[in-house]
Parts: C-alpha cells; structure tokens; sequence
C-alpha cells in the first residue's frame, strides 16, 4: 500500500541516486534532511528543484531610473545546479564535484527604455540550500549594460566577509575592490525566500543594498541599517491567494524594498516593488508576474525553440 500511494516519489528518489552514482546529473546529490525546505516535505522540495528543470517567470516591470519611471520587462529564473565552494564557479567535471554543493541560483534580468535608448541589468545569485552547512550566500555578480557604456560588480564570500570587485567605463569608479563585512545580501532575498521565507529576519537588520542599485546609484556597497517585516500582502498590485510580503526598509532615506510571493510551496514570486529616491524624489519601481513555466532552457536554443518565449510572454 506504501508503494502505490508513493510510487512517484520513489521513482524520483531512485532515479536521483541512481544519476548521482553514475555522475551523469548536473545536479549535486540533495539531502533529504535539508534545513532549506522552506518548510515542505522532502518530497515536495525534491520533485520541484531537482526535477531536472528551471522554473522561469516573466514580468511587466516599470524601472526607476533618470528620475522617471520607465517600460520595460524582468525575467526571473531559479534553477538548482553544483557550485564549487573553493573557486565559486559552477562544476562541470566529475573531478570536482567533491569540491561542490548544491546551491539554488537566480539570475535576474531587467530591461527598460530610458528616452532614445535602453537599459539591460543582469544580477546572478547563488546560495547553497544546505544552509546548515553554508549559511551565506557565496556569490554574486550583477552586470549593467546602457548606450554609454557597462559596468560590472562581483562579491565573493571569503572568511570575513565578502570581497567586492567592481569594474566600470565611469572614471571616479573604474576600478574598486574592497571588502564588507558580512551582513544580509539584499540580492539573496529571493533565494532565501523560496528555500525557507520562514527563517527569513525581522526586526532591525544590517543589509548590503543590491549590486544593481549600487550600480544605478553609483555608490558602493556598505552594510546598512534596515527595519525588515514579514506579513500578509495586503494591497491591490499583486494577485494571488495567501500571499505574504517580506519589506525591507532603510534607514534615512526612505529606500524600501518589499518582495510578494506565495506563502504555500514552492513560494513563487509575484512581485516586487523597489522605492528609491531619484532628483530630489520617491519613484517605486515594480514588478508584476505575468507568466511561468518549467523548462529544462539550456536544451532549447534552437531558432525553432522560440516559440517558448511566447509562453511567457516575451
């Protein structure tokens, strides 16, 4: 009786160690005793984020930049892959996937037009999931490409915090590489929100701003003070059932971050809205969902297979 109710889970799980035996997975072997579950059973967290498939969503998205709000599109894609802890790039090689871990990756891509010409952001996240063994997030990098020029910025987790290395075509920041200390990474917010929202802090928090904010702003990334809350969604921009928003919202000069996601697994993200102060003003970008899709994307990139961009929209 135990077979047949659990037949499909017993087939994945089987089918999972059997890869891993064989090295024939891109993915590293997950651990059912995970503490990133985000709350649902090992299951749940097995068939959705190693089922061999990245789950895509695309937004309707309005950027703040230039002191004005801006048309313009997001995607926004999470997928599980190995990620190797001594040089934080990802394994490709059987060799070193004893070096590796499982980490949880976003890659966020915003694109708006700003008057004549348009504007493209790229930001990579990539935080283990056994986050007993790996509390903090181990990588970012974010890369901004305008009509004048692009610029780049990479963190990378070290023993005392993170090393910031940011290149870019403006003269009084070219060339920086400095440390901060370690803190929460605004960027990792939506990792840690579909692992487990639940252990996400509340209350005063110190937070390093997103790398793409840094960028749009031109200022570099420090720890900051922030007032993190975590509540039902209650406004009208966003739809859905049972959904919760986690805010952050900084100290001084009225920034404010808050993330919409489903409170049930998988936590999809809905949306997110991001004020900030441009030319002596509040404009708060935002990200409404518009469509999501699983797709293994890395297998479809034939001129044929772009009818998969319609799905979502795009």
């Amino acid at each position: 009786m135990f077979v047949q109710k659990n037949f499909l889970f017993i087939v994945i799980a089987l089918a999972v160690v059997f890869a891993v035996a064989m090295r024939a997975t891109i993915f590293q072997k997950p651990t059912a005793s995970s503490s990133a579950s985000g709350g649902s059973t090992p299951k749940a967290f097995l068939e959705y984020w190693f089922a061999g498939k990245a789950e895509i969503s695309s937004y309707r998205l309005e950027q703040a930049q230039y002191g004005a709000l801006n048309p313009g599109s997001a995607v926004l894609i999470f997928v599980t892959e190995d990620f190797r802890t001594d040089t934080q790039v990802k394994s490709e090689s059987p060799d070193t996937r004893d070096k590796s871990t499982p980490v949880l990756k976003t890659n966020l891509v915003r694109k708006c037009l700003t008057g004549i010409y348009d504007y493209s952001m790229f930001t990579s996240v990539f935080t283990p999931i056994e986050t007993a063994k790996f509390p903090r997030t181990l990588k970012v990098s974010t890369s901004v490409q305008e009509w004048c020029g692009h610029s780049y910025v990479q963190l990378n987790l070290r023993n005392t915090g993170y090393a910031v290395s940011s290149r870019s075509y403006f003269e009084n920041e070219a060339t920086e590489d400095y440390s901060v200390g370690v803190a929460l990474l605004e960027d990792e917010l939506w990792n840690r929100i579909r692992l487990s929202p639940d252990k996400l802090p509340t209350g005063d928090v110190s937070v390093v701003p997103s790398s793409a904010s840094g960028r749009l702003r031109h200022r570099k990334l420090d720890p900051l003070p922030a007032t993190a809350q975590m509540g039902p969604y209650s406004g009208n921009a966003f739809a859905g059932a049972g959904l919760q928003a986690y805010t952050l919202t900084y100290t001084g000069d009225g920034t404010r971050l808050m993330v919409v996601f489903e409170g049930a697994f998988p936590h999809r993200i809905v949306g997110w809205e991001e004020t900030v102060k441009q030319k002596d003003k509040l404009l708060t970008s935002r990200a409404v969902l518009q469509k999501t899709i699983l797709s293994d994307y890395w297998n479809h990139n034939a001129p044929g297979d772009s009818v998969l961009r319609k799905e979502l929209g795009l």
